[in-house]
């Protein structure tokens, strides 16, 4: 027995863990969660974790338009879940890098 996935469900979670990551990074979620009235240094030194994390946003990018635009992965379900849960598995270690980070750089109350 086989389990089947919908390729409407990773779609849809790489759509919701690119817009908390965009909120995150630009919307000053992590600014307001982490460096709240805190120094300008914690402000700078979370756009550089930003910056870090934003590579493995755009490479989840890549991956989810892989994903639907090539034809390889629109063929065969066995390719485009490798390349979906690639994408997920990409914006989870995004998220939890600005998220990590964020509390590495949290100045002390």
């Amino acid at each position: 027995m086989r389990l089947r996935v919908s390729p409407v469900v990773p779609t849809v979670a790489s759509v919701l863990l690119a817009a908390l990551w965009a909120l995150s990074v630009f919307a000053g979620w992590s600014a307001a969660a982490f460096c709240p009235a805190g120094p300008p240094e914690c402000t700078q030194q979370l756009e550089g974790i930003a910056g870090f994390s934003a590579f493995f946003a755009v490479l989840a990018t890549v991956c989810t338009a892989a994903a639907w635009l090539m034809p390889a992965p629109r063929r065969d379900q066995r390719t485009f879940s490798l390349y979906m849960g690639s994408a997920v598995a990409t914006w989870i270690v995004a998220e939890s890098v600005l998220f990590l980070g964020g509390h590495l750089i949290t100045p002390a109350p």
